[in-house]
């Protein structure tokens, strides 16, 4: 395998072909981080973006009354930070490792100089800064068009799209996280979400088991959302 393979398991970058991935391998800062450090907090400057190559990684904001929200969980693949392509500025959200991870850091500057005299980046630059924009779409509308049902459902969806798994019961998705941390990407109380998941269960709709939930009946669900 060449050793720049990982790049390829990145969407934005797996069909390039392999001087591209070369020319980006020959950027890449590899950096590894153990479970429970924070690789940026919110506020702090910063010049880069970067990319999960193994683990994952915790991408959240405090509130002004100081409770956490969590935006998202990066996986292998993922991007984050993206924000500051091109531009710069301060991170909007904290990064945690809340497993040993290793992560993918392209520098801004770096990022620039290489899509100059390559077309073939940049095309998958710009697919990259397009899927933040849907991203941050859905995240208004969750939170400010949804109550804490339609905002479960919709997150429940999110990640059945992004890594569920079809068997004779329906869509199998893991779920590595604490109903805590789940409730914190709602945006309400954990007391809430193991109402709503409950009801869900009891309804048939999904079926709910230690670390992973089957979704049983996915046109209600969507109908929820």
């Amino acid at each position: 395998m060449s050793d720049y393979e990982y790049l390829r398991k990145i969407p934005y970058f797996n069909t390039l072909n392999e001087n591209s991935l070369k020319e980006l391998n020959s950027i890449a800062i590899i950096k590894e981080y153990e479970k429970g450090s924070t690789i940026f907090f919110e506020g702090d400057t910063g010049d880069a973006i970067y990319f999960v190559k193994s683990g994952k990684v915790k991408i959240s904001k405090i509130s002004q009354q100081g409770k956490e929200h969590i935006i998202k969980i990066m996986e292998e693949g993922n991007i984050f930070a993206e924000s500051l392509l091109f531009i710069g500025g301060v991170y909007p959200a904290t990064a945690e490792a809340i497993e040993d991870s290793v992560v993918i850091v392209l520098k801004n500057k770096d990022i620039e100089n290489l899509i100059l005299k390559n077309n073939e980046i940049a095309l998958g630059i710009i697919k990259l800064m397009a899927k933040r924009l849907q991203n941050v779409a859905v995240i208004i509308e969750n939170l400010a068009l949804k109550d804490s049902l339609g905002r479960t459902v919709s997150i429940l969806l999110t990640i059945a799209r992004e890594k569920g798994i079809k068997n004779k019961e329906g869509i199998s998705i893991e779920l590595n996280l604490s109903r805590q941390d789940l409730a914190n990407m709602v945006g309400t109380s954990r007391e809430n979400v193991i109402r709503i998941l409950s009801q869900l269960d009891k309804e048939d709709v999904i079926k709910l088991e230690r670390h992973k939930i089957i979704i049983k009946d996915m046109d209600r669900l969507k109908n929820m959302a």
